[in-house]
């Protein structure tokens, strides 16, 4: 469903979608590195948990696959389309 909507985008649309994306992947990253920092920090001061660990750890993949689809969709209309 969510292929059919960015089909019916315009050219101008699609490329703020792109930008969008783009910003979100930059906070993404930040996250991830935040807590990977919180992870390793915890760990080394002796205050880590198995749980706190795997909350830690569930947060990173779901932030690290959140927009692994529609990423991969808008690059192959950008592509059909020959936009940059």
């Amino acid at each position: 469903m969510e292929q059919n909507k960015l089909k019916e985008l315009t050219n101008e649309e699609l490329l703020k979608e792109a930008k969008k994306l783009k910003s979100a992947n930059i906070i993404d990253a930040t996250l991830i590195g935040v807590l990977i920092g919180i992870l390793i920090y915890s760990i080394f001061k002796g205050n880590f948990s198995f749980f706190f660990g795997l909350i830690l750890l569930y947060a990173i993949y779901k932030l690290a696959n959140k927009n692994k689809y529609k990423k991969g969709a808008i690059e192959s209309l950008l592509k059909e389309r020959n936009l940059k």
